[in-house]
């Protein structure tokens, strides 16, 4: 039954990534003179707290009349808190609307107060305007929800399909904040008032849309009592702009492309350069020197046995280098795990850079998600066969810590934030439905790839291969400086790759809790290559330092050397959070440092993973032609 279900899963999974371009080609973006354009209401919220978001309609503004219309939304876009609502607005392409009546809004005192709380708190509003697609998803409720979650990851990988070529349906945004406090020249008191009209500009190129705005004027004061008028009036403007170009407008081309972010890389890339030069000095000349000791063969006894007592440093631990670290199933674990993120990283920047993700709502998060499980096979590879060649024997549990490991610490997580939203009755609130997708994700394509990586990873690299036999009798390790203690080499270790990412950790953080759209992954590549050079540098030579303390226990430091790295991006957001943004709240608070913590955690197990397996090349090639006993 198990492997039925896998099968069909696998088989259903391969045939819609097949045939997403059939879908894909549905979407033209096209109009024709009169057609209805939808305006979908979203999200509102706080302007300072980004996650902090409601319903549309949580505030008293002007219902649909009957049920309106849901759009279906993928699941990137559901975990980015979004749910799209057809406001009903009668717009129609290439037809102007003067000023016309949405709906009376009767004040009592109840939605006086609703409206006040939102002005004071700076609530703004999103919309968001039909790009035009004629593919219509639709919900199928049967009664096994596991079709439901089938249909709904299928129709992810759709529209992963569709972000690949370039032709989503990326519906253009529009803000605008709920009111104002003005100044009341009868009293010390500010005045609430609230936008009642809404004019929006439509510029389009023969029969595309390429660009919305959304302007707010008659700014009524909020009395009980009083009824308001809610209008709006549509304006349509021919522009010259291609529909490739439509998204330029949102992109903040001074704030990504300026002098510091290019200044950034050229000092990254000098760093580079200086620890590639720091790591080759070590091999060539200090590991040469001690290569030429043991190779001479002509020497006579006297001079050998001189040699030989002068001997310190790391050559003397040979028989205990190789020794199996402590908990080797964990470290092992981590090590997977960090690859495939590794991997992932990699593969995900190179797909935003090819597909423009940044387009489409929740591209990154869908993209994130999907590659995710199928790198899975990369984790249970490195795993299996690390565990193997340390002679480690219960594979099994490897294997499930291995493919659970970070998924269920996101979930962990996930899980106290989801709690907090659901008790404020937001809609970062993630869904039952979706918590059942991700899962369904995990256990059919995640869960088998990383056993069938692990089985792989045993046998086609699991033999034991130390370059030196691993004495039956540890060494004792003598006390040493403090400098050179394995709590200080991996402390330290984290700064100089810190360093490298640093000015690239404003740049993200300021597009993920600011409203800006990253879209500069060109520079993320760079970037992630510099961190992943710095990295395996910075761990080779505090791992060299640490074999000449004569300490052998070099396989959990040169992870925690390089994991290290994500300590100080955590602490860096602290100083972010207080010094850089105007967050206030439990709400907001505990989103941002669960969401950084989520980060930070990954980072540290990508970096980690790198600098162990960097290490591991490292000690392998100098204890490679030594004489061992």
């Amino acid at each position: 039954m198990w492997q039925t279900v896998v099968s069909f899963s696998v088989f259903a999974f391969i045939t819609f990534l097949i045939v997403s371009p059939a879908f894909a080609t549905e979407y033209d973006h096209k109009y024709q003179p009169d057609d209805p354009v939808t305006l979908w209401v979203n999200k509102v919220g706080p302007y300072n707290n980004p996650q902090e978001t409601y319903n549309y309609y949580n505030l008293p503004f002007c219902h649909p009349s009957g049920n309106a219309a849901q759009k279906w939304i993928g699941l990137g876009e559901v975990l980015g808190g979004n749910e799209l609502i057809d406001s009903q607005i009668d717009i129609k392409f290439q037809k102007n609307v003067d000023k016309s009546t949405i709906c009376e809004i009767e004040l009592d005192e109840a939605k006086v107060k609703q409206f006040k709380d939102a002005i004071e708190s700076s609530y703004w509003f999103e919309f968001f305007m039909e790009c035009r697609f004629h593919f219509v998803s639709i919900m199928y409720w049967s009664s096994s929800i596991q079709f439901c979650c089938l249909f709904f990851l299928l129709s992810d990988v759709v529209s992963f399909g569709r972000w690949m070529l370039n032709t989503s349906s990326d519906d253009l945004p529009l803000w605008g904040f709920v009111g104002e406090l003005h100044p009341d020249k009868n009293s010390d008191n500010n005045k609430h008032v609230l936008y009642t009209h809404k004019n929006i500009i439509v510029k389009y190129n023969k029969n595309q849309i390429i660009h919305v705005n959304l302007t707010q004027e008659s700014a009524k004061p909020l009395e009980v009592g009083r009824t308001l008028d809610m209008t709006y009036s549509v304006k349509w403007i021919q522009t010259n702009v291609t529909f490739a170009r439509r998204f330029d407008v949102y992109l903040d081309y001074p704030f990504f492309e300026h002098q510091i972010h290019w200044f950034s890389i050229f000092n990254s890339f000098m760093m580079v350069v200086f620890l590639t030069g720091l790591v080759s000095m070590i091999l060539m000349r200090t590991l040469r020197n001690d290569y030429a000791k043991y190779a001479r063969e002509d020497d006579d006894l006297e001079t050998l046995e001189r040699d030989v007592s002068e001997e310190s440093g790391w050559k003397l631990v040979h028989g205990d280098v190789f020794r199996p670290p402590r908990n080797l199933f964990v470290l092992s674990a981590v090590v997977g795990t960090g690859s495939q993120l590794a991997l992932l990283v990699l593969l995900v920047i190179v797909v935003a850079i090819v597909g423009m993700l940044y387009i489409g709502r929740g591209a990154i998060v869908t993209t994130f998600i999907l590659c995710y499980a199928l790198t899975s096979f990369i984790s249970g590879y490195v795993s299996g066969g690390m565990y193997s060649r340390n002679g480690g024997k219960n594979w099994i549990k490897s294997m499930i810590l291995t493919a659970s490991l970070f998924p269920f610490m996101c979930f962990g997580i996930g899980f106290v934030l989801n709690t907090i939203a659901i008790v404020y009755g937001s809609l970062a609130a993630i869904p039952f439905g979706t918590m059942v997708v991700v899962f369904l994700l995990w256990a059919f394509i995640s869960f088998p790839l990383a056993l069938l990586g692990t089985v792989v990873g045993r046998n086609w690299s699991g033999a034991p291969n130390n370059p030196c036999r691993v004495k039956t009798i540890p060494r004792p390790i003598p006390e040493k400086k403090w400098y050179l203690t394995p709590s200080v080499v991996s402390m330290m270790g984290g700064l100089l790759p810190f360093g490298s990412i640093f000015i690239e950790m404003y740049f993200v953080f300021t597009s993920f809790w600011n409203y800006k759209v990253y879209y500069v992954y060109g520079f993320m590549l760079l970037v992630f290559l510099i961190l992943l050079i710095v990295t395996v540098c910075v761990t080779i030579v505090g791992t060299y330092f640490l074999l000449n303390a004569e300490n052998y226990h070099w396989q959990w430091t040169s992870f925690f050397s390089a994991a290290s790295t994500a300590v100080y991006v955590y602490l860096y957001s602290v100083y972010y959070y207080f010094v850089k943004t105007k967050m206030s709240g439990f709400f907001q608070t505990s989103f941002y440092f669960g969401y950084t913590l989520m980060f930070c955690i990954g980072l540290g197990i990508l970096c980690g993973a790198v600098g162990h397996l960097g290490s591991n090349l490292f000690v392998r090639r100098i204890y490679r032609n030594i004489k061992c006993d």
